[in-house]
């Protein structure tokens, strides 16, 4: 029997899995007096900081009596707890932390402030203007693909695992995917939308989101995607601010090394979570994946958003990239690594062709022309099962790309 990597807080009685973030977690508590988990709504945040620091008591800044609390009183609030607390949904409290720096000042113990927060863009105004060089940042993305396997149930296919995303909650209570994403896209447009943006018809911006979720892993034409969804380009462009903030979708800018041939310039578009892109598509089954135009397209965000949660949830920058020049190389992915750069192609097909390694090799032959000092290594995603290096790109099964180094 496969052994589960489950654990129990015994202070909160919280079984959860052994995430990645928790060991750069613990480093960063013995170095910096405050830290801020950012990430998506119910990707893991609090049952991760409630089980790192068991120590800590835990205030949630949701109820409206506590939050009014630590608005009147912030001194009182935080006088509460001396040896350091986890505060969980603080961007909902902006004035606190102009107080929490003055605590902190005074004794600047490492670990005694765990902040955690679903909005990014609250988090960072409050860090920026406030607590600068007294913080400590990581942000936790849903469940990688290894971090999913440690549950008792997931599911051990390509498509499955594409359908079904990584948000913690499906795989701990064994929900209907389609079910639960459905209800967790109307709790975000309804409340983190409207605490946001100023939208008057939700149900627009509902048809935006379906729109971005039809060009995921695609450049981001921000025009052309207003006029179909019947906004202004700075709408657009607002509402894709928001949709990134809230770590719903991130970009991945095109690469900026390559001077000498010209490049097109609009980053890629990823979702996240391709669980909750196929919901948004209308995709109701792992199997209505196989023949579906966009099948592509989604295995590429989910193959970018394992690198992103590999870089991340290690506590790494992102540095992710793609490039498509005019007549030259076109790398679905590059991610950037100090004096090594890995260039990355994905092809959802099982079998592997010829031509699948031609934009990698020309992406090589540039770098080492144009970037004597870097080293380009070369990576092919697929999604079968061969292994091994042909023309020196190394082949990657769909489930061997958490076991790599990023």
């Amino acid at each position: 029997m496969r052994e589960i990597a489950y654990y129990v807080n015994p202070v909160y009685n919280l079984r959860m899995i052994a995430r990645t973030l928790a060991v750069p977690l613990k480093a960063l508590a013995e170095r910096m007096p405050v830290l801020a988990v950012t990430g998506p709504r119910q990707s893991g945040k609090t049952t991760l900081c409630r089980a790192t620091f068991p120590e800590h008591p835990y205030v949630s800044l949701e109820p409206l009596d506590t939050r009014e609390f630590a608005v009147q009183d912030p001194r009182g609030f935080l006088a509460q707890y001396p040896g350091g607390v986890v505060l969980d949904e603080v961007q909902r409290t902006p004035g606190l932390f102009s107080y929490l720096q003055d605590v902190v000042d005074q004794d600047p113990a490492p670990g005694r402030f765990i902040l955690t927060g679903s909005q990014h863009f609250g988090l960072t105004e409050a860090i920026t203007q406030s607590l600068a060089g007294r913080i400590g940042q990581l942000h936790l993305l849903p469940l990688s693909l290894e971090e999913l396997r440690r549950f008792p149930s997931y599911p051990d296919d390509l498509w499955g695992s594409v359908f079904t995303g990584g948000y913690p909650r499906i795989y701990d209570r064994g929900l209907v995917p389609a079910q639960w994403l459905g209800d967790y896209l109307a709790t975000y447009v309804q409340r983190d939308v409207r605490q946001v943006l100023n939208v008057a018809d939700l149900d627009a911006f509902t048809t935006f989101l379906r729109l971005v979720a039809a060009r995921t892993g695609q450049e981001l034409n921000l025009l052309g995607l207003g006029s179909d969804a019947g906004v202004t380009h700075n709408t657009a462009r607002a509402w894709i601010s928001v949709l990134e903030a809230s770590f719903i979708v991130f970009r991945t800018p095109a690469w900026h090394r390559n001077l000498r041939k010209r490049a097109i310039k609009r980053a890629k578009l990823h979702f996240v979570d391709t669980g909750l892109a196929c919901w948004l598509l209308g995709i109701r089954e792992p199997d209505h994946l196989r023949l579906h135009p966009l099948r592509g397209a989604l295995f590429e965000s989910w193959v970018a958003s394992e690198v992103l949660k590999a870089r991340l949830h290690n506590a790494r920058p992102a540095d992710l990239f793609h490039l498509r020049q005019d007549r030259g190389a076109e790398v679905d992915l590059i991610v950037e690594a100090g004096d090594r750069v890995y260039g990355v192609e994905v092809k959802s097909g099982a079998t592997i062709a010829s031509d699948f390694l031609e934009q990698l090799i020309t992406f090589r032959r540039a770098t080492k022309e144009q970037h004597p000092h870097l080293h380009a290594e070369l990576r092919l995603v697929h999604g079968g099962t061969q292994t091994g290096r042909r023309n020196d790109v190394q082949l990657v099964p769909w489930g061997e790309v958490q076991a790599l180094e990023w």
